[in-house]
């Protein structure tokens, strides 16, 4: 049974390259619930641990598609249902003239839906985070790497999981405590 006050195993590198051999060594051991640290964006460590997924195009996409349909459906109701006025000769569903509003209403919901679907995505804001707990994870924002493989990963097991990151060759190895 896995201890609910444990929330991983921590292991920590001094370069780079050792961090993105070691995580894709553990990846390839079956261990899928793990996450990696490091002071400034490393696309192949990100790869290393599988992830591969990115919600946010997604929301985008569906943020500007219902600005875009908010907007003409707005515009067309006043002009043909609220307050219909033949101006000109004009017809009520003039769409040519929805154009403008149209565009940036779908560019204004595109926006934020990515602003905040990219918080929500990343869980944030969180002020709390359990890898804070280990004392040398301040040193993920100056010049460490971390790869933490999570208690919830159905192939961790303490001992073996520590075995496994020391056998990966790292300066440490910590319990992430809750």
């Amino acid at each position: 049974m896995k201890d609910p006050l444990i929330y991983g195993m921590m292991a920590e590198f001094d370069n780079v390259n050792d961090a993105i051999i070691a995580a894709r060594r553990t990846y390839a051991a079956g261990y899928r619930k793990l996450d990696a640290y490091s002071p400034f964006p490393v696309e192949e460590l990100a790869e290393a641990i599988g992830f591969h997924k990115n919600g946010v195009a997604l929301v985008c996409l569906i943020g500007g598609l219902l600005g875009c349909t908010a907007a003409f459906t707005l515009q067309w109701w006043i002009n043909n249902v609220s307050y219909p006025i033949n101006i000109g000769g004009r017809p009520l569903n003039s769409w040519p003239s929805f154009i403008i509003v149209t565009f940036e209403m779908t560019i204004l919901f595109s926006g934020l839906s990515a602003v905040f679907g990219m918080l929500t995505l990343n869980g944030l804001p969180m002020p709390y985070h359990p890898v804070f707990n280990v004392p040398r994870f301040e040193l993920a924002s100056k010049d460490r790497f971390f790869l933490v493989i999570f208690a919830s990963d159905k192939n961790y097991d303490g001992v073996r999981t520590r075995q496994f990151l020391e056998g990966l060759n790292p300066i440490s190895v910590a319990e992430v405590p809750s």
